[in-house]
């Protein structure tokens, strides 16, 4: 999946040269717009019978506060939001396949954050660090109710964190911030040792009994505090996968 056209035919070429007797689809998508996530989770759904492994990857990070044309934070919305819909619209594929895989990219930037359920869009004071650290707590939250909800199902929820990775994460802000984002990236590592521990939790028979955990380099380490509060995880999935557009992923 993938946002630029462009880049989405460069990956398919590179994946067809790897594998030239596998058939690769690119799906186009803003994964910020609640419209766009459910669309692209029905067409994959569509074309897709069953689903071995979901990799939740999507996320970005901005200078300032942005609200979506649904009126969430654009890094809430990205980050977190698009993980749960796409889930929810691919969970009957994910069954179908079992046993299967759900592989969530989250960060060690969640250490330290907390969140404020009431003010989860961040109206009342946002820094850009506090919206994507929370939003990467969002995540371990996620997998592990995920986890505890799917468990007995045959169909497995792990996050990870990727490391610093060169990737295009921030670097299309503008000002001073998109500079400083630009700059650090010259010494981020490769993207592909970023993915080692993605491709660990997608196919190692190693961890696969293993679910609601969280790994660095492809270990299994133990979250913040605030990470593995399950009172808190359980607000991020509403019974029988509902959606509340008016307070997302929280119960009613």
């Amino acid at each position: 999946m993938a946002r630029n056209p462009q880049r989405a035919e460069a990956t398919l070429a590179e994946l067809r040269e790897a594998g030239p007797n596998l058939a690769h689809r690119a799906h186009l998508a803003d994964l910020s717009a609640l419209s766009e996530m459910k669309r692209v989770g029905q067409e994959i759904a569509a074309a897709e019978p069953r689903i071995d492994v979901l990799i939740n990857n999507a996320g970005n990070v901005f200078g300032r506060r942005e609200l979506t044309p649904d009126g969430l934070e654009r890094t809430f919305a990205t980050n977190h939001m698009a993980y749960f819909v796409l889930t929810h619209h691919l969970r009957e594929r994910l069954l179908a396949a079992t046993p299967a895989r759900i592989v969530n990219t989250a960060s060690a930037a969640h250490i330290g954050r907390k969140l404020d359920f009431d003010d989860l869009q961040l109206a009342r004071q946002y820094s850009t660090m506090t919206a994507y650290g929370r939003s990467k707590l969002a995540n371990v939250l996620f997998t592990r109710e995920l986890a505890r909800r799917l468990a007995g199902a045959g169909v497995t929820a792990n996050c990870l964190h990727p490391g610093f990775v060169a990737t295009g994460l921030g670097q299309r802000d503008g000002g001073f911030f998109g500079y400083m984002v630009r700059f650090s990236m010259l010494f981020a590592g490769r993207a592909d040792g970023g993915a080692q521990t993605i491709v660990h939790l997608a196919s190692s028979p190693d961890v696969a009994s293993v679910s609601g955990a969280y790994f660095i380099s492809s270990r299994q380490v133990e979250p913040s505090s605030a990470a593995r509060d399950d009172a808190a995880a359980m607000q991020f999935l509403i019974p029988n996968w509902k959606f509340d557009s008016k307070r997302p992923c929280l119960v009613r």
